[in-house]
């Protein structure tokens, strides 16, 4: 049995875990960088060791010393959060080896769905449509040109290793083709180690679909319902909601069955995301797999009563999944905005510093999952997102005025923050209707006066 955790992240999701172990009688051990000496969950763990300096590279990324400390306080098990080592399969497997449980999936499957040709192939023979493209990397501008055009322009260039929209160019003809097939390697072999990348058709102003996939270690598989993650800038998702306003219930059915088929090509165990990419026609087809928590877990347990990180350390105890695919339940709409560090009215730069004065919101149907406090000073070394806000009720109209009431009351002082572009976009009729698609960013940011933020 699980008796402790360490928690291999930092921020509102190493609170988060903390706040599931506490309630399921489990110890919890922190490990933190010096910037994050005063972060709410060195401060709420049972226990905190400083494994390195600020920057990811001397703390967080580094699994020498998270073992080291995992084996100084004798812990049954690590979960890893979102980020930094959490689809390592060489971390994860350094884990199993040190008798340490990975709560997460099996190396293996990390290593099969975090190479996304490898992916693609595996979710293919199992019958899951994929986008049309290259069979694996290209070895070349030569070859790949010769992909580019036998499936059409325009294409995108994705890194096979790659995430948060790093590595990823698009191309309409040859001649755009050979300059971003360059940058797409160069960002690719300097974000990742890995400068390989792939090409796909690529989908104009399709929606960005997830399904969450719950796995045991007995065989079974269950989805529970969509997550739509379409508001995006740069593809990294701002906003995310749940149940889509674009699916029927036909397609949810297909889409879901999809999603399982693909996380049992794979062996899939514990939490993960099967994400897909859906055309006007409602066309879909898979793009990666996420072999983690996702930051946006909330709106998928506030829509299901399922509370994903329970789920996630029982699995990793071998427990098995105590509910039916016919047990899930979708009887609420939810929607999260993500509170970043930012000003969006100078494209979005980043904005560290001290928090003045920190007040989130309540109320019915309101839920913040933050480590933000006032006074609390944020580095400069991590991602910009400070908070998230979810909102819910029983009607996705219910969910967008609560969102807009909720953010009215969201104050933050001492540093810009993305609170005022979240409200400008519950008020605007596009969102509103349900039709927002991968290209809602770039034309809602055309027509919208900075000042609004």
């Amino acid at each position: 049995m699980i008796q402790k955790v360490l928690i291999a992240n930092r921020g509102e999701i190493a609170l988060r875990i903390i706040r599931a172990c506490r309630e399921m009688g489990i110890k919890t051990l922190a490990v933190y960088s010096e910037a994050d000496v005063q972060s709410l969950h060195v401060q709420l763990a049972d226990e905190a060791i400083c494994i390195g300096g600020p920057r990811s590279s001397d703390s967080y990324l580094r699994a020498d010393r998270i073992i080291s400390a995992a084996e100084i306080a004798d812990v049954d098990a690590i979960h890893p959060g979102y980020g930094f080592l959490s689809e390592n399969a060489k971390f994860a497997e350094q884990c199993e080896s040190c008798n340490i449980k990975f709560i997460g999936p099996k190396s293996k499957s990390i290593r099969i769905m975090g190479d996304k040709a490898i992916a693609k192939d595996t979710v293919r023979k199992a019958g899951v449509s994929i986008v049309p493209g290259s069979d694996g990397p290209v070895e070349n501008e030569t070859e790949a040109v010769k992909v580019a055009r036998k499936i059409g322009y325009p294409v995108i260039i994705k890194a096979v290793a790659g995430g948060g929209g790093r590595g990823m160019r698009i191309a309409h003809n040859d001649v755009s083709f050979a300059k971003e097939f360059h940058v797409a390697r160069n960002e690719a072999e300097k974000a990742f180690g890995n400068g390989a990348v792939y090409i796909e058709k690529y989908i104009e102003k399709p929606r960005h679909i997830e399904f969450q996939i719950l796995a045991d270690s007995h065989g079974k598989v269950l989805h529970l319902g969509e997550r739509d993650c379409s508001v995006q800038r740069r593809h990294q998702k701002l906003i995310e909601e749940s149940p889509s306003p674009f699916l029927n219930a036909d397609l949810r059915k297909k889409m879901g069955k999809a999603a399982v088929k693909a996380a049992e090509a794979a062996e899939y165990q514990n939490a993960g995301t099967i994400e897909f990419l859906v055309d006007a026609k409602g066309n879909f087809y898979f793009i990666e797999m996420n072999t983690r928590i996702q930051v946006e877990h909330p709106v998928t347990e506030e829509v299901t009563g399922i509370d994903l990180v329970k789920q996630q350390i029982s699995i990793a105890n071998g427990d098995k999944l105590g509910f039916d695919q016919s047990d899930i339940k979708f009887e609420k709409h939810a929607i999260e905005c993500r509170i970043n560090a930012e000003d969006p009215a100078r494209n979005f730069t980043p904005s560290p510093g001290t928090i003045s004065l920190y007040y989130p919101p309540g109320g019915f149907g309101v839920r913040v999952d933050s480590h933000a406090y006032s006074g609390y000073a944020i580095p400069p070394y991590y991602d910009s997102m400070i908070g998230k806000l979810i909102c819910f009720g029983p009607t996705r109209k219910v969910a967008l005025q609560r969102s807009y009431r909720a953010l009215s009351e969201y104050l933050v002082r001492g540093i810009k923050t993305t609170i005022p572009l979240h409200k400008a976009i519950m008020s605007d009729p596009v969102f509103i209707e349900g039709k927002a698609t991968t290209a809602y960013m770039e034309d809602f940011m055309s027509r919208t006066p900075t000042d609004l933020f």
